[in-house]
């Protein structure tokens, strides 16, 4: 018996239904899916691979849906690329299932902090504390904390607030009220809570970098002393105990030791690791004869301050320790070319004898590269390459599709009922 009109319009939705069901199912489930790459010699992430960096990552799809929309899980690893649909730096999620999720950067809000456990990540300047399981964001901390690290156990993190005023205002004698280069506050925040307290660690004109010893006792702290140093970037090492014990030790770095990163105690928390360059140093550098420097690592007693051990070889393009591998350091990397969209970030190993062995590729075009804390301590590489799944998208992609999808589908109906009722014979 052939189908009426209400019936086959009634059948055509009922397919449709179906047939978005079908395509939304691969990304209702990702969180617990399989993920495959297609190309040879792929790899998938499996229940005994989860948890496991992956030794490389791909750009996400244009319509991919944001940690907000579709929560996907503590991160793996995060990396960041404007090469989304926000045609900005945005950072790019990468779960420890393998699902890829947008988190949307704002205008000039720099690059965040994963929590060591990869459940949370905290926002620069805006005290945002997104959460990676559930897409929930709450403001946490007073706006305008710039984080350098998490502590070792995950509760507190360690940052530097800027106390300069903003505009310059003058009294009726042409005198100046307010002062614009103020000293900024080296802080601990508890960034669940929102309590801040104030760390002793001298003058300074600006905090560059700090980083937690593994014990959570005691941390080191860089930047330049006051404005002259700064203009010529100058800084200098500050190791002193955050709950109220003293300044242990201080050593100027002069203009071409750096601190080596969030990670730069070494793990046995008696060597604090430099980054040092040769190279053309100060302010008046272009950015060629930047990227031109060649680094190395340097090592200071953590007791004393003073030098020990031998230097090792990092090569160019470094940008700091973000872990240990025993006692490798693992390094990241973003390759210097003359456009920023060229560049490339990856991790790498390093060995004593020089030697380096990557560990994790991003795209071209990332810009930034973050592994959560506890990956890092368990040195979990050498994962799988997932890919982002396409159906890993947001409600309005479905909808876009099935608006159109309905009106054609609306429209043959019509047609074919207009069609029949002409030639159906008029009743005698």
């Amino acid at each position: 018996m052939g189908l009426t009109g209400g019936r086959l319009r009634r059948a055509a939705v009922v397919g449709l239904a179906l047939g978005l069901v079908a395509l939304s199912a691969p990304a209702a489930t990702a969180a617990n899916s399989i993920v495959t790459d297609s190309t040879a010699g792929g790899s998938t992430v499996t229940d005994s691979t989860a948890g496991v960096v992956p030794s490389r990552v791909r750009d996400p799809w244009l319509w991919q849906a944001t940690v907000g929309q579709r929560p996907a899980g503590p991160a793996a690893l995060v990396f960041f690329t404007d090469r989304t649909r926000y045609f900005e730096s945005t950072g790019v999620l990468v779960a420890r299932d393998g699902a890829y999720r947008l988190i949307p950067i704002g205008i000039a809000e720099g690059h965040g902090l994963l929590s060591p456990d990869g459940r949370h990540y905290l926002r620069p300047q805006s005290g945002e504390l997104l959460d990676l399981t559930t897409g929930r964001q709450r403001r946490t901390v007073k706006p305008g904390l710039h984080p350098f690290a998490w502590s070792p156990d995950g509760r507190s993190v360690l940052g530097t607030r800027s106390n300069d005023d903003q505009v310059i205002s003058y009294g009726p004698d042409n005198q100046q009220l307010n002062d614009p280069e103020k000293p900024d506050d080296l802080l601990v925040v508890d960034p669940y809570q929102g309590t801040e307290q104030v760390v002793a660690a001298g003058t300074f004109a600006a905090h560059n970098g700090a980083a937690w010893s593994p014990g959570g006792d005691l941390v080191a702290v860089t930047g330049s002393p006051d404005v002259p140093a700064q203009l010529a970037e100058r800084q200098r090492l500050v190791v002193l105990d955050p709950a109220g014990g003293g300044l242990r030790w201080q050593v100027d770095l002069g203009d071409r030791r750096i601190l080596a990163g969030p990670a730069a105690w070494h793990p046995d928390g008696q060597r604090l690791a430099l980054l040092a360059f040769d190279g053309c140093a100060g302010p008046r550098c272009t950015a060629e004869q930047a990227a031109a420097r060649t680094w190395r690592i340097e090592f200071l007693d953590t007791a004393t301050g003073q030098a020990v051990g031998q230097a090792l070889p990092v090569g160019t393009s470094a940008s700091g320790i973000i872990g240990w591998r025993g006692d490798d350091p693992i390094l990241r990397y973003v390759s210097e070319t003359e456009q920023d969209t060229d560049r490339q970030a990856f991790l790498a190993a390093l060995s004593p004898d020089g030697g380096r062995e990557v560990l994790v590729t991003t795209p071209v075009g990332s810009t930034d590269l973050m592994v959560p804390g506890d990956l890092l301590t368990r040195a979990a590489f050498g994962g799988p390459e997932p890919r982002p799944s396409p159906f890993a998208a947001p409600l309005w992609v479905y909808l876009t599709l099935a608006v159109p999808t309905l009106l054609a589908i609306a429209l043959v109906v019509s047609r074919i009922r207009r069609h029949r009722a002409a030639t159906v014979p008029a009743p005698a």
